[in-house]
Order: C-alpha cells, then sequence, then structure tokens
C-alpha cells in the first residue's frame, strides 16, 4: 500500500495542518490519532499560523499559542453602539436626569473635536445624574468557560469624557466582572471626576485593566455617566463616546 500521511516528515504535516481553519484543528484533525492530536495541543502548529496571518507575539511571553491565536482572532470592542450612531440602542438601565441623554454630532457647542477621524457623535448628560450601562455576555461573545476560568485573559476597559469649555460637569465609570449569578467577582470605579467651567473641552481617555481576577467571569458590566454642575436646563454635563471592552490575547 502507498505510505499515508503518517509517514511524512513532523515539520511536512505541520505546514499541511497550518492551512486548515483553526475550529476545525480543534474539533476534527485532533481526534484523527494520538500524533495529529498532540502536534493541535503543541506550539510549533500554532505559532505557524500567527506568523502566516501577521499575528506578532514576544516568544519570552509564549504560554498558550492556541489561546493567543483564538484570542487575537476574536478581538474586538464587544461594547455596541460605542459612540451613539445608534441613538441609545443597545444601552440598558438608563437613568434621565434632568432633560436625559442626548447624542450630538462632534465637536459640539463649545467642545472640541475627538482625537480620532473614525468618531463622529457623543452622549451628553443633563442637569442631573444621568446614567446608562451595558451587560457583556462573555461566552455568547465567543469567549469558553475553561478560557476564561484557566487563562484569565486580561480584560481591557476604556473609556473617553469631556465637558463643554462654559460649563462645568461631574463623570464616573464603573465596570464589574460578574459570575454565571452575577455576583460581583472583581470591580473598577473611578473617582468622581470634576471638570471645573472655563476647562478646555478636551478629550480624556480612562483606562483599566483587569487581570488575575480569579475564575467564574461570565459577563462584563460596564456602566458610565455624569451630569453638569450648574444645573442649567439643556445638555450641559459631561459628553462621552468611543467605549470599548476588549478581551485581550
Amino acid at each position: 500500500p502507498a505510505p499515508g500521511m503518517e509517514s511524512l516528515p513532523e515539520a511536512v504535516l505541520i505546514r499541511i495542518l497550518a492551512a486548515i481553519p483553526a475550529v476545525d484543528l480543534v474539533l476534527v484533525c485532533r481526534l484523527v490519532c494520538c500524533q495529529w492530536k498532540n502536534l493541535v495541543d503543541g506550539a510549533e502548529l500554532w505559532i505557524l499560523k500567527c506568523q502566516q496571518e501577521g499575528l506578532t507575539r514576544a516568544e519570552s511571553d509564549a504560554e498558550n499559542w492556541q489561546n493567543f491565536y483564538f484570542l487575537s482572532k476574536k478581538r474586538k470592542n464587544l461594547i455596541k453602539n460605542p459612540c451613539g450612531e445608534e441613538d441609545l440602542e443597545h444601552w440598558g438601565e438608563v437613568e434621565n436626569g434632568g432633560d436625559g441623554w442626548k447624542v450630538e454630532e462632534l465637536p459640539g457647542d463649545f467642545g472640541k473635536e475627538f482625537p480620532s477621524e473614525e468618531v463622529h457623535k457623543y452622549f451628553v448628560t443633563s442637569y442631573e445624574w444621568c446614567k446608562k450601562a451595558q451587560v457583556i455576555d462573555l461566552r455568547a461573545e465567543g469567549y469558553w468557560e475553561e478560557l476564561m476560568d484557566t487563562t484569565q485573559p486580561k480584560i481591557m476597559v476604556r473609556d473617553w469624557y469631556a465637558g463643554r469649555s462654559d460649563a462645568g460637569c461631574l463623570y464616573e465609570l464603573c465596570v464589574k466582572l460578574l459570575s454565571e449569578n452575577e455576583d460581583v467577582l472583581a470591580e473598577y470605579k473611578s473617582e468622581t471626576v470634576t471638570i471645573p467651567q472655563d476647562n478646555d473641552a478636551s478629550w480624556t481617555e480612562i483606562s483599566h485593566t483587569f487581570s488575575s481576577y480569579g475564575p467564574g467571569v461570565r459577563f462584563v458590566r460596564f456602566e458610565h455617566g455624569g451630569q453638569d454642575t450648574l444645573f442649567w436646563k439643556g445638555w450641559y454635563g459631561v459628553r462621552v463616546t468611543n467605549s470599548s471592552v476588549t478581551v485581550e490575547p
């Protein structure tokens, strides 16, 4: 009989396997035989796939190349409608103090352009406290339980806020990592940021990275909000946009 694939040099077999979609490698090829299982579970195949697809990482950081590959391919902003392009769509638990939330076009009255040209709108608060939140279901986004419990990839949170140059305002951010039963496993709460009247209206980024947070994380709850400090009718409170939550490779 003609020699089969098992007679191929391992380096050649790895190159053949690297051409197969990653999901099929894990769900199908890994089950073919012990040799293929060892190759799919090993680093060399995934290093090659990362190289082929331009996913770079320092060798010294390499712990699990398979997880790094999948996390890199999945990496995206998990916040939906971060800049108000869909009004308040996808934002829940909305607290509409004063005249409530409003979406405006950048730069807005007494405002400044955003540092990125890709952002065109922002949410703005009113003269009493305004809040809004999103809860991200990590499993629904493709982050499986074993990955979250064992690898515990870093979860990066970012938000941007600004005031009008003619009005003072307050801003707060609170992000929680939640269990299946929505118990709080880790939390980041910013201080209450006070922007004085006669500020320069520049945009400020706030960020936090969750790491080594322990097993059991299934949801991320992102909440932010604020108000003006002058109690003027209308929308003179803090402005927020370009919020993001990413699971980092």
